[in-house]
């Protein structure tokens, strides 16, 4: 019982970073319909500006979180409105190719700037270490993870259901011709969610840095694949579907690493995958709606 219970404490803080990326998937495709396949390189960017900020100019860990949030959103908008705005009428694999060639870009052009190298992330940012609770070792950084997780998504929630920031990006998402002739920007509330979406994934960035102490140029691939199992998990564009995704995943993830062979981990997440498209293609909190034709 108590080496679940431990690879349960273990899950959750893996969990809360996959449910972080998950949310900037479930809300991009809730409005445009996109899966931003790129996503998950905006996650590395995010871990390199936190890298820089707390290597460079000796930031704390939550001043180097919230650079990599400010940049990443930035960043987010910038490829909203270059790479995608354009493709917005265009067929939905055009838009999704293009997402794969954005994610490709941004990979290289690390490489080509920073070197392939793989980068150990400043242990002086964050200091770690484990505590025994009830026979169960419990480490400062996943509770870190997990705590600073759970409060990016109240704010998030927050600003969705009481703000008329997020009274406009559900309107859009609900019907776009309709929140236009309420006077609400479509272009602008997109933005809005590219940046919200991206700022998550460079929390998560760093999160991934502090969890695995290292980084990479080619580090958000496998995190983004799974994160985009967590958001069809919980059902894709339910923003609370891929918060519990994101936590489905990762516990299932270090159950099959503690009980199993971390070898299969991967190959049992994206087996989910294929049994969710197979049995409940909606997700958990999705439903089955008919199409008007």
């Amino acid at each position: 019982m108590l080496e679940f219970m431990q690879q349960l404490i273990n899950g959750l803080s893996l969990g809360a970073i996959y449910a972080l990326i998950a949310l900037g998937y479930t809300m991009v495709y809730g409005i445009i319909k996109l899966i931003n396949f790129a996503h998950g390189e905006i996650m590395m960017v995010g871990a390199y500006v936190g890298f820089f900020s707390i290597s460079v100019f000796g930031s704390h860990i939550i001043v180097a979180m919230l650079f990599a949030m400010i940049a990443c959103a930035i960043l987010g908008v910038i490829i909203e409105k270059i790479a995608y705005r354009p493709l917005r009428g265009a067929t939905r694999i055009a838009a999704l190719i293009t997402a794969i060639g954005v994610s490709l870009f941004l990979q290289y052009t690390t490489v080509f700037f920073l070197s392939p190298q793989q980068r150990i992330f400043p242990q002086t940012a964050f200091q770690t270490k484990d505590y025994l609770i009830a026979g169960l070792s419990i480490s400062n950084k996943d509770v870190f993870i997990f705590v600073s997780a759970l409060i990016l998504m109240a704010i998030l929630q927050f600003i969705i259901r009481k703000t008329r920031t997020g009274k406009a990006m559900r309107a859009v998402s609900l019907d776009r011709d309709a929140a236009v002739l309420m006077g609400i920007s479509v272009d602008r509330t997109i933005s809005i969610t590219f940046a919200i979406g991206s700022s998550l994934a460079a929390a998560a960035g760093i999160m991934v840095g502090i969890y695995y102490s290292t980084i990479n140029p080619l580090m958000g691939i496998l995190p983004g694949l799974k994160a985009f199992v967590a958001a069809v998990l919980g059902g894709i564009g339910i923003v609370p579907g891929a918060m519990v995704g994101g936590f489905l995943i990762g516990i299932l993830e270090t159950l099959v690493s503690g009980y199993g062979n971390s070898l299969y981990r991967d190959a049992v997440v994206f087996g989910v995958l294929i049994l969710i498209l197979l049995v409940k293609p909606t997700g958990i909190f999705g439903k089955n709606t008919g199409e008007k034709v």
